[in-house]
């Protein structure tokens, strides 16, 4: 909305909204929901919301519908939420058609309907709604709701990216990355990452440092994937957490420290990233970083191997024919060698022969 902030302007939209002016209701109700020229109370912003959306206004209905989805200042309620959403988009409202395509999407408030969601979306992005954009983007990509088409899913999030929205440019630069809907170049890759990752998206901001990492569309680089691996992995991102694992285990693009690695790994871990859950399984079980601990390195195998990590199912296959950490099973060590050599471990497949 982009509204004027000063306590003056403020004060005009009070004394306006008071008197039932439906636009000066929204744009305070606006202010209450950013704290701007007022102390921010989403209670005070949903009621004027209200107001303004009884009397017609969209950008209120809209608003409102957006309070009752995320239970700001109200009781959240999809179903109201829709309500809201729908009286919105009846005016062509883009930002409800958009909001109303993600209710279809997710099942919130009404029966899940990709097909709906994505009619929605269309709407919205046919008006220039970035954010519906990219969603529509997204449902060409994974063929929900339409066909799956590459091409057209480059498309809306160009046209997103264009505007700036981070998900849309991260997005963008995984189809340059992999070729997919577009010839496959590195280098533009690598351009939509960064302007991804500038806005302080964590997912671009991983990438990036993969692609800095591997000299993927840059030179490689790895004081730089490090600096973007933290900046990812501080906002809790399990892969960036991860690779920033690697990176100090292996002294790349920085000091080798296996405490610091741990560190991160274990984060990682904690959010269920297979990866990490491995090489954690790893670090205790060597004792590199932390205090030997062969127990811990079977739980940690055990987590990841369950996720389908061959790595890991080979690992514990070790554990179990050897009893480190576990009671010695032959039976168990073939049964998890089996995993890892059915995804094609071929450590695991001489095993095998081995036992056999």
């Amino acid at each position: 909305m982009g509204y004027f902030k000063d306590k003056a302007t403020v004060k005009r939209y009070t004394k306006d909204a008071k008197q039932g002016d439906a636009e000066a209701q929204c744009k305070l109700g606006w202010c209450y929901e950013k704290g701007e020229g007022v102390k921010q109370d989403w209670q005070k912003a949903a009621e004027w919301y209200t107001k303004a959306a009884e009397q017609g206004y969209a950008a209120a209905q809209c608003n409102l519908g957006w309070c009752y989805a995320n239970g700001k200042g109200v009781k959240q309620d999809y179903k109201r939420a829709v309500e809201w959403y729908t009286k919105a988009t009846e005016q062509g409202y883009a930002a409800a058609q958009c909001n109303l395509g993600w209710c279809y999407a997710n099942g919130k408030g009404v029966k899940q309907d990709w097909q709906k969601a994505v009619e929605w979306y269309a709407k919205a992005a046919e008006q220039g709604n970035a954010v519906a954009q990219s969603n529509l983007g997204w449902c060409y990509e994974n063929g929900k709701g339409v066909k799956q088409d590459w091409q057209k899913a480059v498309e809306w999030y160009a046209k997103a990216a264009e505007q700036g929205h981070a998900r849309a440019q991260c997005n963008l630069g995984v189809c340059y990355a992999n070729g997919t809907g577009v010839k496959q170049d590195c280098q533009k890759a690598v351009g939509w990452y960064t302007k991804a990752a500038e806005q302080g998206y964590a997912d671009a901001q991983c990438k990036l440092g993969v692609c800095y990492a591997n000299g993927k569309g840059v030179k490689q680089d790895y004081q730089r994937a490090v600096e973007w691996y933290t900046k990812a992995a501080e906002q809790g991102l399990s892969a960036a957490q991860y690779n920033l694992g690697v990176s100090y285990e292996n002294g790349n693009g920085v000091k080798q420290d296996y405490q610091r690695a741990v560190e991160w790994y274990k984060k990682a871990a904690e959010q269920g990233n297979a990866n990490a859950q491995c090489n954690l399984g790893v670090c205790y079980a060597s004792g590199k970083g932390v205090k030997q601990d062969r127990q811990k390195a079977v739980e940690w195998y055990t987590k990841a191997a369950g996720q389908g990590n061959a790595v890991a199912q080979y690992n514990l296959g070790i554990c179990y024919a050897n009893g480190r950490g576990v009671k010695q099973d032959r039976q168990k060590a073939i049964e998890w060698y089996t995993k890892a050599a059915q995804q094609g471990d071929e450590y695991a497949k001489e095993a095998l022969k081995r036992l056999r």
